[in-house]
């Protein structure tokens, strides 16, 4: 590619759209000062959202050319096609490049790629939950790392890195069935099968979950919960409300332990990354919460459960950071 050359990247959640341009021949090759957000529901489409990106005078004003794009989706990606799941945006690889007029586009999973940004990340980007430690550097011959995050839903990924290769893994692990593990969680499970039927893990652990969990503590209160917000919970917990507090507590031990089954079942012994919209403005709750308790709780295995590290990523654009990665993998860097 020529220096007038960039690669479009995209990380689209069911709630906001986040683009950037990438420079695939630059060291860091995700530029920072061109991520731009939008809401989702303000677009009838991938490529209405991407061309008005493309048109903003910030970015019109680079007088760069965009023919290539990585583009990460919240949703499962099946060949041509992929579905948000939790908006109404079904996305055509071949009708969006058609309608961008790109010479290629790729279309991940997005906890694909933010499973690709792990090996990006330094000490300043991470918050480690518990005493289990980590160290960033350059991958080793064998690396395994999971990543799961709570926001609309709950996206669950992972990263194996084998003879210096990344090859990150595409999954759909939020919608495994939810396990209750105490009494309370299994009068939850009871309100929310009668809900539901079906309960999977991202039924309580995104934001919507929450309000789920608040709702299901009412009902078994026999309160009347009202029609709340994810951020009416936490705000009502951190401002003492006990029904709320609860919410939030059973909240964090789930995900401990829903990310301790995620690591038995990949073997991710060398960490699990926690991102997601939600993650870091839960990030002293789960400091403070039963998350490491139940990450660890896994019967003969909690010894080497102890030795996992949990990592809160808290770098603001994780899921552009690993498109960028992915950008420099498909379209490469031009000697």
């Amino acid at each position: 590619m020529s220096s007038a050359e960039r690669t479009l990247l995209a990380d689209i959640g069911g709630t906001n759209a986040r683009f950037a341009l990438a420079d695939l021949q630059a060291a860091t090759p995700l530029l920072e000062d061109s991520v731009r957000g939008f809401a989702v529901a303000d677009f009838p489409s991938l490529a209405d959202a991407a061309q008005h990106y493309l048109d903003e005078p910030s970015v019109k004003e680079l007088g760069v050319s965009v023919k290539h794009g990585v583009f990460a989706v919240a949703g499962r990606v099946d060949g041509d096609e992929a579905r948000i799941t939790n908006h109404p945006w079904v996305i055509s690889l071949s009708r969006t490049r058609s309608a961008l007029g790109f010479d290629d586009i790729r279309l991940v999973n997005d906890f694909a790629a933010q499973a690709m940004a792990i090996p990006m990340l330094g000490q300043a980007d991470v918050v480690s939950i518990g005493s289990a430690s980590w160290v960033p550097g350059p991958p080793a011959a064998t690396r395994t790392y999971a990543v799961i995050g709570p926001g609309t839903g709950l996206g669950v990924g992972a990263l194996l890195v084998r003879d210096g290769k990344r090859f990150p893994l595409e999954t759909e692990g939020g919608h495994v069935s939810f396990a209750p593990s105490t009494p309370q969680e299994i009068e939850i499970l009871q309100q929310l099968s009668a809900q539901y039927g079906r309960v999977s893990i991202e039924r309580l652990i995104c934001g919507p979950g929450l309000v789920n969990l608040h709702r299901a503590l009412c009902q078994i209160a026999g309160e009347d919960p009202g029609n709340l917000q994810p951020a009416d919970v936490t705000a009502r917990a951190m401002a003492g409300d006990p029904r709320a507090g609860n919410a939030v507590d059973v909240f964090c031990a789930v995900f401990g332990a829903v990310a301790g089954d995620l690591v038995l079942t990949l073997g991710a012994w060398d960490g699990v990354f926690l991102t997601g919209g939600l993650t870091p403005k839960l990030l002293p709750s789960l400091q403070h919460s039963g998350f490491r308790q139940r990450f660890e709780h896994k019967g003969r295995f909690s010894a080497t459960m102890a030795r996992v590290p949990t990592l809160t990523i808290i770098h603001p654009r994780p899921g552009l950071l690993g498109a960028a990665a992915m950008a420099v993998e498909s379209f490469g860097r031009k000697d």
